[in-house]
This record gives structure tokens, sequence and C-alpha cells, in this order.
């Protein structure tokens, strides 16, 4: 089992030294990664069901945060949970994630993208609500066709993108394209994991049947793709005080890393904890 931290900047703000201070220590805790979120933009009444988004909250751009990140640690991988994909232009992106892996020495190994939930904010962004669902799929394919193309370029002709004979340039680092793995809580989002990803994240608000119902139908949509369905990467959330006993039932349900969150904004309590989590779990011995 691998260990992640999330940092999300509405909870604990976007206070530079804070940032890097739970970062490192997480580093230094021996966590395999740090991930943040995204929401380009809000409003008032912006909900995702009965959960209202205060629209004053600072969802800190998560790429320019990774960056700031990665110039202060050494280890840490680098991750996003999640990206809202059709809200990029997967060429613009391309460009953004590569040159993040390369500063970072290989390090942006757990980008996760979703959708978003908010029509709001897909309207101000140019992007019809109802289609996101096959834009990303065609970013998913814009990255890796670019990520992989050579000097003589690459072309696509899809319904949202189109580009001839194009190079992209610098690659990702060992010049293969970047993992993706695909967040969401839905069948559509296992289906899209499977058939284009690298790994599911689901969210948090699935019983028992319906994930495992998701976590098959991820698998079987990577073996009809002609992937390894072994190599298939299942992340989930845990809590900072979750026992032994609840992360051996999540391995056993197929789960391969765990994210977790400080409770508390508080940085010296929110260093306390995730040392307390990581001590409980010997998690620096466990990633050697």
């Amino acid at each position: 089992m691998k260990f992640a931290v999330s940092y999300s900047t509405p909870f604990f703000g976007v206070d530079p030294d804070r940032l890097l201070g739970y970062a490192q220590h997480a580093e230094r805790c021996g966590f395999e990664a740090i991930y943040l979120p995204e929401h380009v933009a809000l409003y008032p009444g912006a909900a995702v069901g009965p959960m209202e988004f205060t629209p004053t909250v600072p969802f800190a751009d998560p790429l320019d945060a990774l960056s700031f990140v990665a110039a202060a640690t050494e280890r840490i991988l680098l991750g996003t949970a999640v990206l809202l994909l059709p809200y990029h232009h997967p060429v613009v992106l391309a460009k953004r994630l590569a040159t993040i892996d390369v500063l970072s020495k290989g390090r942006l190994r757990l980008l996760t993208v979703g959708l978003g939930t908010l029509p709001g904010e897909a309207h101000a962004l140019g992007v019809e609500f109802a289609t996101r669902g096959r834009r990303a799929d065609e970013a998913i394919d814009v990255l890796r066709l670019l990520w992989s193309g050579d000097a003589d370029g690459v072309s696509f002709d899809g319904e949202f993108f189109r580009f001839e004979n194009l190079c992209s340039y610098p690659k990702p680092t060992e010049g293969r394209p970047l993992p993706i793995h695909v967040g969401g809580s839905s069948r559509a989002a296992a289906r899209r994991a499977g058939s284009r990803g690298d790994g599911y994240f689901p969210g948090g608000m699935l019983g028992p049947a319906e994930r495992a119902t998701q976590l098959e139908i991820a698998r079987a949509e990577a073996a009809a793709a002609g992937r390894d369905p072994g190599a298939f990467e299942y992340t989930r959330w845990g809590s900072i005080d979750m026992p032994a006993e609840r992360v051996e039932g999540l391995a056993a349900q197929g789960v391969t890393r765990i994210v977790v969150s400080a409770s508390t904004g508080d940085p010296e309590r929110a260093r306390d904890e995730l040392s307390a989590f990581a001590e409980r779990f010997d998690i620096a011995n466990a990633l050697r």
C-alpha cells in the first residue's frame, strides 16, 4: 500500500510558508505524493448536491502550486485531485505538464483528471457542460499524442481539437507520456479510467457495492483496451485517524494508494497528525 497526502488550499489557505512546510514535512515522513485540487472560478450558489461552495475560498492553481512545491522538495511525487481537464486546452496543457515533470526531475506522476461539476464554471470558460466528457476524452488522446510525437509532428482531427504536423517539446522525463489517472464518482468515470487512464481515483460518496462495480467496470475496460488490468492503480481517500483494520480492508478491495489530509489548519498540529499517521503505518520503511 502507498500513502499520499492532500493539501486543500480552500481549507489550509495559500500561504506559501504553510504549503511548503506541509509538503516538506510529508516528504520527511515518507509519504509518496502530495495532491492539490482545482476550481478555476466559483460563484454564489455554486453547489455539488447539498454542499454549497463559499465563493471566496481560495483555490490556488494546482500546477503553479505544484511547481512551487517541486522547487523546495526532492523526492515527493506531484499529483492533482482533480485537474478539471475540459477547462484546459490540451495543446497548452501538454507543454505545461511536461515542463513541470522535467523541472521536477520526473515527479509529476499522479496527474488525476476529472470533468468538473459546476455548470457556471464551464459556461464561464466557454465549454458546453453537456459535452465536457467527450471533450475530456479527446484531450487525453491529444496529450498522449503530443508527448509521443517526434520531429515530424503529429496530427489530430477531432470534434473539439484539430491540428496538423504539430511538435510539442520538451517531452516528459524518460520520453514517455505521463501517467493519467481519472477521478469521478460515476460509472462513466470508471469506464473512462479503464479505457484511457492508468488508474482510477473515485470520490468519497459511494457505497461498497457501487465501488466494487465501478472497479470491475474500470478493469474490464482496461482489458478491452488491450492493457494489463493488474497494472491499473486504484486510489482512494482515507482519514488521518484511520485504523490499521480499515487500511487492510481497503487493500483487500484492491486499493493501491490511500490519500489523507490533516484535519486541522494549524500548521504545527497538522505536522503532528502527519507524523503520527506515518509512524502508525511505518511509511518511511514501506517506501524503501
